[in-house]
């Protein structure tokens, strides 16, 4: 993961202090040992995110997010780890040394701006063969068919895949490029039986870009009846679907107000020409929370415009449940009768579609709409039904105007009973609430002390992380547990490595640090993991006497457990079999005690 030596990185990452880098980007409210605000990262009225001083760290209980002051600007800058780096050396005045850089690390960079750069050429050449060939007339008369302008071409950068299966393979390797390279952009494939193959051939080429503007794959519609009808580059080192939308580039700059959602990039590129700069499309895959953070940082609306039919509803309802995550507004384009943007611009015309940007419904009636086409509303039974379901999605909504606005105009448009329809409301709310009380509350006996957040699952798992944590708050436990307690205990799979870590900070140091440990761990799934370990804050107040029971109840139960976890795998050596049962009759008997910590 190293971009630069750890030095370089703990270096940075110590001048810069964790509350003033967020604190320029969310407003932090002072609260006990910590700082607490609305988190960024996900839509909430209570706040749930907590950043601490002392470990350095953040961490979300809402939505799970967690790690160190470079883990949060990757996530809201949407930034890779060295470029994280970079900007928090250039914040607090750092001057980084580039010969610092790992050869490993340079040639990786390196790669990825040949495959960008091999990307580009190939984009030229498909442009080319569009414009300037006989072979690219088929691809002309079908964008001309299409209604797109020859400016609209040239902007977009369109182009045409020949009809031979290696000719792409053929101009690249002319010039200079090797095999391996042309593999890895995903548009060669390789096989013993055939040699070099395009990934495209016989389509219309669609440059995908960056969000600033480097081609990074390719989207190919084909021409005749081939099959697939669209085709996407695969994944590569430079193209994560996931994380990057078609014509972002562009619409991040625009003047028109929110983000228009299309389903494909034909649909986009339609309404670019038509004014529309604002719209953009995911790219083979469905909308995901990453697409949604990144819109997230250039506007607070979404408009969406999926296609009108059966598959275009579903990824609608799912798009508006990701943008509420995220605390975006989203609105539904009405396109009947016709199926999506291109068709319904072709036909009616930009105005008409502007109209009904305006008159776009929010994602709450759309979402009651959709329900109500599930139920005979004619029928007594059936309209009971449907009026728990929509009581259900707005009990959901949190700000009691909004909520109290909707009630209304569901009543009135379904012909409801308001006052029953609020008290249904109020009742599933009530519900709910109860529920998060539930999932959040500590257990009431305060010898065992462990969160009942995770019921039903591991109670042994929940123990060692618990113990983790409480050694992390309390770091006189690690010399007082030093001869019964070490990293091997806490053998479940996410906590293992963060104990391993902070038991070798500890024995090299004599503290721990644990932002410094986030840094050795380079996947966000894995750091928030960690963070959530690492920054939680212990709840309850206990007396001394409560506390050491608790303690004493932790470390026999992690303990044991993994005692009765190495058995099994001990039963062919009997020394260690008889030396792990005599270990657990005496932990059985442990009494551990905080005094003289």
């Amino acid at each position: 993961m190293a971009y630069y030596s750890d030095d370089v990185i703990e270096e940075v990452r110590s001048r810069n202090d964790i509350i003033d880098v967020i604190g320029g980007y969310v407003s932090l409210k002072h609260k006990g040992n910590s700082y607490t605000a609305c988190c960024p990262f996900h839509h909430e009225k209570t706040p749930s995110f907590h950043v601490s001083r002392d470990k350095q760290m953040y961490h979300c209980f809402g939505c799970g997010v967690g790690g160190n002051v470079y883990t949060f600007i990757m996530e809201y800058e949407n930034y890779s780890f060295p470029e994280a780096v970079k900007l928090l050396a250039d914040r607090c005045g750092y001057q980084l040394p580039e010969q610092d850089m790992s050869e490993e690390r340079k040639a990786k960079e390196n790669y990825k701006v040949v495959l960008k750069e091999i990307n580009k050429v190939a984009a030229g050449y498909f442009h080319y063969l569009l414009m300037k060939t006989e072979h690219g007339a088929k691809a002309r008369e079908y964008l001309e068919n299409r209604g797109f302008t020859e400016e609209t071409i040239h902007n977009f950068g369109m182009g045409y895949s020949d009809i031979y299966p290696n000719d792409l393979y053929r101009y690249l390797k002319n010039k200079g490029y090797k095999d391996e390279q042309l593999r890895d952009t995903g548009l060669i494939s390789f096989a013993e039986s055939k040699g070099a193959t395009d990934m495209f051939w016989n389509r219309v080429m669609v440059p995908i870009t960056d969000i600033n503007g480097k081609v990074i794959a390719f989207g190919g519609r084909v021409l005749g009846d081939g099959t697939p009808k669209y085709l996407n580059t695969r994944e590569t080192q430079i193209f994560d679907k996931s994380h990057n939308l078609f014509a972002m580039n562009i619409a991040r700059r625009s003047k028109k107000r929110g983000i228009i959602i299309c389903e494909g990039y034909m649909d986009v590129i339609s309404m670019h020409q038509a004014g529309f700069d604002n719209a953009v499309a995911s790219l083979g895959t469905a909308l995901t929370m990453g697409h949604a953070n990144i819109i997230k940082r250039y506007t607070d609306e979404v408009y969406l415009a999926y296609d009108s039919d059966g598959a275009g509803t579903n990824a609608t309802l799912k798009a508006i449940g990701i943008f509420r995550e995220v605390g975006l507004t989203t609105r539904v384009i009405d396109m009947k009768p016709y199926k999506d943007p291109d068709e319904f611009i072709k036909n009616l015309g930009k105005e008409v579609y502007e109209d009904r940007i305006r008159n776009a419904v929010t994602g709450i009636v759309f979402e009651v709409d959709t329900i109500s086409g599930n139920f005979n509303l004619r029928d007594p039974e059936e309209k009971i039904k449907f009026t728990k379901e929509v009581a259900k999605r707005l009990s959901s909504i949190e700000e009691p105007v909004a909520r109290h606005s909707y009630i209304d105009a569901v009543a009135d448009k379904y012909n409801l009973d308001r006052d029953g329809l609020k008290n249904m409301v109020t009742k599933y709310g009530t519900i709910e609430t109860q529920n998060a009380v539930l999932e959040t509350n500590f257990a009431t006996d305060r010898g065992n002390n462990i969160r009942n957040e995770e019921r039903g699952n591991n109670d042994l798992t929940k123990t060692q992380r618990l113990l983790l944590t409480w050694m992390i708050n309390d770091i006189r436990l690690f010399k007082i547990l030093e001869d019964i307690i070490s990293e091997e205990d806490f053998y479940e799979e996410n906590i293992h490595p963060v104990a391993t870590e902070l038991f070798a900070q500890y024995r090299n140091t004599g503290g721990v640090k644990p932002a410094a440990i986030l840094d050795k761990f380079d996947d966000v799934d894995k750091q928030r993991v960690v963070a959530g370990i690492m920054q939680t804050e212990l709840p309850f107040e206990m007396d001394d006497e409560e506390e050491e029971r608790a303690i004493n109840d932790l470390v026999r139960k992690t303990k044991i457990s993994y005692i009765d976890w190495k058995l099994p795998q001990c039963t062919s050596d009997v020394e260690k079999f008889q030396e792990l049962i005599k270990m657990k009759a005496k932990i059985s008997k442990l009494h551990i005690s905080l005094k003289n910590g």
